[in-house]
């Protein structure tokens, strides 16, 4: 079965060689108790780990079943230890932060065997040398004796067909060391067992074959076999730790280190805090953003007028560039400038078509929208003192008057405003009057309505006006137009629209930047009906026809067109600008994705290009808040990279300590990785415990963080980690520990397992 031919062992120390095997040759039987005898430096131990795979011969060949070893790979060998051989050593080598029962099943835990049956057999091996009993005990808690039991125990879990054992009773006294004797002559009546020992006694009396070396040559074999017939062939299946095996080996090793572990988490975890609190604040401040746009900048309208801005990425960094590589000259000449008005300003050609396409729009994604034609309102009011026309002027201090828009589902006015007084009905002809925060407007418009300092909203509402028609309000004498000045002929006029004031609207208090500003508004019902009425009037239809200001006869340019001036008029024209207001920013991303839709294929002078107000201010916010965490988490990030230099070393440290565990693993089949496999699982384990740690720590302070800035900013609870951003940097703790320990875990794999047992 197993056949030594020529084996040589040579030791190389700079150009030093020491032989300490000189072409040894032996056969064995399968089933025989052979005794390999001699002085201390013999080579009896080297033989012995030679056989069993520990150690590699220098020349010759190790013949098993019949198959040469020569081209066996590191695989194979592992393989070989775990199926084929069981090791009991002098100082018994078990794995001290495990159970006795875990040790016994540790070799067919690598051979793949299931839970149950490994259970199963280790408990019966145990059974077999007497500790069943001991089963759960860790190996400290037991006698030498019952120490090397269990060692035995384990030798013979997988079966093996040889049992290899150096020293057995070296440490034991005559009593249990004849107890141990026993029991391996009594193992060797089915397996090949062979025994290193220097005690000549114990040899004679329990082996069957004595084999004497010395100086690294056989002296004497009392019982030679020649085995040139075997015609045997090895088949072993391949071994294999899996990761929850490497977890639980690490994890029990953990345990007998509870101090150290939590202190190396604690240092690993500061990296992690850090960065928590820079993410829980950068969340928090970016829901207090995102609550300040939906709550201010919703309701700010996608706005297509007859210019804009193109203000793309491209665009944006091209004027950024030039401002950035500008530099002063030093010669006195004056350039022309670059027209970047050119390069910005896109006119857009509003046709009826893309009216007809924006009336086209899904309704259920704006609260509003409004088509602006310049229309203007000649609205006359009867005061105490006599009449007054209501209309814009330098004195109104902000307030607005102007058309609503049209509205859809709860509307623009609902959702930001607070009807004070009254009802508002867009479907009606009728005004609507805005007040700010204070229940304030302009004193120039109260005046203009017939009140001086305050009115009563009982006053206000229900207020009767007079719309004044364009046959009445521009008097054609020949060519020529002209205002009339008489307001109580305007008032009173036969032709003139019955309007009054049906609302009172105040912003509401979570509103921090309005739509509209506060003034006098007119319904959308009301306009179209005035534009119906003065489309045919006397001036617009002259208007039409001349190419020229009919009341001023001047030239039209680009600042007032002919098309603008017409709407002033109240013509039906095109509309110069179309506001549209989404409800929120989801449905936002809807209507202008609706509107990029209409530009598809279409040449630049026929695109139609809009400005979206929020996103730009939420993309500013966005970006900068965006940069701040970037800049903080970079700075936060340093004390991760120096957690994960510390975890290689703590991993290194445990490397040292665990390095007669290597030589046990390695004794009874571990593969290289397997060994690489446990210490990346301590490391695993420890950054697991390090992200916990860490993201625990991190919400406990954020108690503190929130009470301060409440007391800094009167913002209350502010930091609020994501909870994905927390499994993120548990898992990136993860990688890093592991990257840490890599190579102390790669180190851990090569350490010679032969070197590895002789650590103490």
């Amino acid at each position: 079965m197993l056949k030594l031919k020529q084996i040589k062992k040579d030791y190389a120390t700079g150009d030093f060689i020491q032989h300490a095997l000189k072409k040894i040759s032996l056969s064995f039987r399968e089933n025989e108790f052979v005794a390999i005898l001699g002085p201390s430096g013999s080579g009896k131990t080297t033989l012995l780990n030679i056989i069993g795979g520990l150690d590699r011969y220098t020349t010759g060949d190790l013949i098993i079943d019949g198959k040469s070893t020569k081209k066996f790979k590191d695989k194979d060998w592992d393989a070989y230890r775990n199926h084929a051989i069981g090791f009991i050593f002098q100082s018994y080598n078990l794995i001290g932060h495990i159970t006795v029962l875990e040790n016994v099943e540790m070799g067919m835990t690598l051979s793949g065997v299931n839970s149950s049956e490994r259970r199963k057999k280790a408990m019966s091996l145990l059974e077999r040398v007497g500790l069943k009993e001991h089963a759960n005990k860790r190996p400290n808690q037991l006698s030498g004796g019952q120490m090397q039991r269990v060692a035995i125990a384990r030798a013979l879990a997988n079966d093996p067909k040889i049992i290899l054992a150096d020293e057995p009773t070296g440490a034991l006294d005559s009593k249990t060391s004849q107890q141990i004797m026993d029991l391996i002559k009594e193992i060797s009546k089915d397996k090949l067992v062979i025994m290193v020992t220097h005690n000549a006694e114990l040899a004679e009396s329990y082996a069957s074959r004595v084999v004497k070396m010395k100086d690294g040559e056989i002296l004497d074999d009392s019982n030679p076999y020649n085995d040139d017939k075997c015609k045997g062939n090895l088949n072993i299946d391949r071994t294999s730790m899996s990761f929850l095996t490497a977890l639980k080996l690490s994890f029990d090793n953990i345990r007998t280190k509870k101090g150290r572990t939590i202190l190396t988490a604690f240092a690993s975890s500061i990296g992690i805090i850090g960065i928590a609190l820079i993410l829980s604040l950068s969340n928090g401040f970016n829901i207090e953003v995102e609550k300040f746009e939906q709550n201010s900048l919703v309701q700010s309208p996608i706005i297509i007028s007859n210019q804009t801005v193109k203000m793309d990425e491209n665009t944006f960094n091209e004027l950024v560039g030039k401002a950035n590589n500008h530099k002063y000259p030093f010669d006195k000449v004056i350039y022309a400038q670059d027209d970047i008005v050119d390069t910005i300003i896109h006119t857009n050609k509003i046709t009826n078509e893309y009216v007809d396409y924006i009336k086209e729009i899904n309704k259920e994604n704006i609260s509003a929208i409004s088509y602006i034609k310049g229309v203007n309102l000649n609205l006359v009011s009867k005061n105490n003192d006599g009449y007054s026309l209501v209309t814009p002027s330098s004195n109104m201090k902000g307030s607005s008057f102007g058309q609503l828009p049209i509205e859809y589902g709860d509307g623009l006015t609902l959702n930001n405003y607070d009807v004070l007084a009254g009802t508002v009905n867009n479907d009606a002809l009728g005004l609507v009057l805005f007040v700010n925060s204070k229940n304030e407007i302009s004193s120039e418009m109260l005046k203009q309505l017939g009140f001086d300092e305050k009115a009563d909203f009982d006053d206000i509402l229900g207020k009767e006006l007079k719309v004044a028609l364009n046959d009445d309000y521009y008097k054609q004498i020949e060519n020529n137009f002209i205002v009339e000045t008489d307001l109580a002929k305007l008032y009173n006029s036969k032709n003139s629209m019955d309007v009054k004031i049906t609302a009172i609207l105040r912003v509401k208090e979570d509103k921090e930047m309005i739509a509209l500003n506060d003034g006098l508004y007119y319904t959308p019902a009301l306009a179209k009906e005035i534009i119906s009425k003065n489309n045919d009037s006397k001036i617009v239809k002259a208007q039409k026809d001349a190419d020229y200001n009919v009341l001023n006869h001047q030239s039209f340019d680009d600042s007032v067109s002919k098309e603008m001036f017409l709407g002033y008029l109240g013509a039906d024209i095109v509309p110069t600008a179309i506001y549209i207001y989404p409800k929120d920013f989801e449905t936002k991303d809807e209507i202008t994705n609706y509107l990029d839709a209409y530009n598809e294929g279409k040449k630049e002078d026929q695109v139609i290009q809009y400005t979206d107000m929020a996103e730009m201010i939420s993309t500013l916010s966005g970006n900068i808040m965006d940069a701040i965490t970037v800049v903080l988490i970079a700075f936060s990030s340093i004390s991760l990279v120096v957690s994960s230099i510390m975890i290689g070393i703590i991993t290194y440290i445990s490397v040292l300590e665990r390095t007669k565990e290597i030589g046990i693993l390695r004794a009874i089949g571990a593969r290289k990785k397997d060994i690489t496999r446990v210490f990346n699982a301590e490391t695993f384990i420890i950054g697991i415990f390090s992200g916990l740690l860490g993201i625990l720590i991190a919400y406990l302070l954020i108690i503190p963080t929130n009470i301060i800035i409440e007391d800094l900013s009167g913002l209350a609870g502010v930091a609020k980690l994501n909870p994905i951003h927390a499994i993120i940097l548990i898992i990136i703790s993860v990688l890093l520990t592991i990257i840490g320990g890599a190579i102390p875990a790669k180190m851990a794999s090569r350490k010679d397992p032969v070197e590895a047992l002789r650590t103490e």
